[in-house]
């Protein structure tokens, strides 16, 4: 089997964990959110359900595209940022954004509670996958704010 890509959020974490995991794994730094909401529009559509729409997120795409080309060269791809509800919106996006719908790859979510090699080895053994759940609450969050922010500014502002 070939490289596996690993995504973390921190170049500190990625370090690290690169010298825990060996020789079979990159790992990579997604420097946090890779996506969000546009800047200067609302970014979601209130009548279809309040469907986001994202893009990639201002200083980024040089990120994305480092991550697309490491995620080509390997057979699996690892998504570990922190396990909170940003990280697994995070991971979410990640696998989003990179998919292949012509060659698709496992995406796999591991979390740990702390970087040791205990603890990373034992979470890379029982991978699991993104939870939706999860990534549904942080979005709500998101979008709430989205909306309540361009609401209230203009009322603000006057």
């Amino acid at each position: 089997m070939g490289k596996k890509l690993v995504i973390v959020e921190s170049p500190a974490k990625a370090k690290t964990i690169n010298k825990i995991l060996g020789t079979d794994f990159i790992v990579k730094s997604s420097m946090g959110h890779v996506r969000d909401l546009p800047r200067k529009t609302l970014g979601v559509d209130i009548e279809h359900d309040f469907k986001p729409k994202y893009v990639v997120a201002d200083g980024k795409k040089k990120t994305v595209s480092d991550l697309k080309q490491a995620a080509s060269k390997c057979d699996a791809i690892y998504l570990a940022p922190d396990p909170d509800r940003e990280g697994e919106a995070i991971a979410w996006h990640l696998q989003e954004i990179l998919q292949d719908k012509n060659a698709p790859k496992p995406f796999m979510r591991v979390q740990y509670n702390e970087i040791t090699a205990r603890a990373v080895l034992k979470a890379f053994d029982n991978p699991g996958q993104v939870d939706k759940n999860r990534v549904d609450a942080q979005q709500a969050r998101r979008i709430l704010d989205r909306i309540v922010g361009y609401t209230v500014s203009p009322l603000l502002w006057r």
